[in-house]
């Protein structure tokens, strides 16, 4: 990922979920505020990939596919034009170690306060705490706007 950019830069993690569709937002938000550029970030892992235990798989994951189907979502979420102004990323990767090393040197990592899954009546997702206790940044974790 190119860090190298002229102005403040604004890292937002994107999964699917409604919490991080509000990080997104507030990112852009914000972006605009401080006039920084958008790099939105998603990861995926594959649960026991790494472990003993994981299964025999085949893993044949199409990057250019996944990077299409983030600029939807993302115009879905934002517009087109918003959506026109963001840098997307996808990466494979523990989501949270993804995170941290997309915002080294950033000037905010923003985040939703909860992912696609785990317990949903947790205060923060794992992903979230991870990062606001080892980010080098400030963090920002924004919780879904109410239904």
């Amino acid at each position: 990922m190119d860090k190298e950019v002229s102005g403040p830069r604004v890292v937002v993690g994107v999964d699917g979920s409604t919490a991080s569709y509000a990080a997104l937002r507030w990112a852009v938000r914000y972006a605009g505020l401080v006039g920084g550029t958008v790099d939105a970030v998603a990861a995926w892992e594959l649960p026991g990939l790494y472990s003993w235990s994981a299964p025999a798989v085949d893993v044949d994951v199409d990057v250019e596919d996944a990077r299409q189907r983030m600029q939807q979502e993302l115009t879905d979420v934002l517009g087109a034009d918003a959506a026109g102004s963001i840098r997307t990323h996808v990466a494979h990767g523990n989501a949270a170690d993804v995170l941290l090393r997309a915002a080294e040197g950033a000037e905010v990592l923003v985040v939703g306060s909860r992912g696609r899954g785990g317990f949903t009546r947790a205060l923060l997702g794992s992903v979230s705490q991870h990062v606001s206790h080892h980010a080098d940044c400030p963090v920002v974790i924004v919780r879904p706007e109410p239904s």
